[in-house]
């Protein structure tokens, strides 16, 4: 069979399993059927549906239980890239729930490259903070804050395992964030970021790095994300421009 054949035989394997969640009203958690028991009701091979299954795995719209079988996934958060708000109102308007484990909180100097970031000294003070985030229990996103600690005193004392960085931020020192540049790209997890994120070492991850500023179009905060892409995806709006 010629490598376009075994893609479209695939593909179908995909639509006939997506078609089956919605007919039989799957919700999340739910087991669908063995791989034997799906060939034998579509007539596919098991080299043929075990793709289709695999490939709906990495898209998040299925996961696997060792020794236990497939099950249907949460569907991801979809992250807009033009969207300024914070993770705790996007996972909550996506009606999961959001909670946080502080793995540090440091003051450290400033190096070369936070100095760019956040046009502060060489040297200066820096507050660093590194959370594991989790979605419905589940570890999605380690996320790494640096601001500016003099414009920020006593942002260390502020409990961020229970607390919004951006609602302190607005409430504790009137910033209003209004603008943000970022950028996404595909990274490979270390030992120690597969270990916090239950995922396996070398697996494929979004790498989101930016700065977002306030009214006076100072940056408040630098930051760099690990996150799970069986979690979260993202997207963005285009427009059309004016033809000038």
């Amino acid at each position: 069979m010629s490598e376009r054949n075994v893609n479209r035989s695939r593909d179908e394997a995909i639509e006939k399993i997506e078609y089956y969640i919605i007919k039989n009203k799957l919700t999340p958690h739910a087991k669908i059927p063995s791989e034997r028991d799906l060939c034998e009701l579509w007539g596919f091979n098991r080299t043929t549906l075990r793709s289709a299954i695999q490939r709906l795995v990495v898209e998040g719209k299925l996961y696997q239980k060792k020794g236990s079988g497939t099950y249907v996934a949460v569907p991801k958060l979809v992250r807009n890239l033009q969207d300024l708000r914070s993770l705790s109102k996007e996972v909550s308007e996506n009606g999961q729930n959001l909670a946080s484990e502080v793995l540090s909180a440091d003051i450290i100097e400033c190096n070369k490259q936070i100095t760019k970031k956040l046009h502060v000294p060489l040297g200066h003070k820096i507050y660093a903070l590194t959370r594991l985030r989790f979605i419905d229990d589940e570890p999605a996103t380690i996320e790494t804050s640096f601001m500016d600690n003099e414009r920020f005193k006593g942002i260390d004392l502020h409990d961020f395992s229970k607390e919004s960085l951006y609602s302190v931020l607005e409430s504790s020192y009137n910033i209003q964030i209004v603008k943000g540049e970022e950028r996404v790209g595909i990274a490979y997890a270390t030992e120690y970021e597969s270990e916090l994120l239950k995922i396996e070492p070398g697996q494929a991850v979004f790498y989101l790095t930016g700065i977002v500023y306030d009214a006076k179009e100072q940056p408040v905060e630098y930051f760099k994300s690990i996150i799970r892409a069986d979690k979260i995806r993202f997207a963005s709006i285009l427009r059309r421009r004016e033809e000038e």
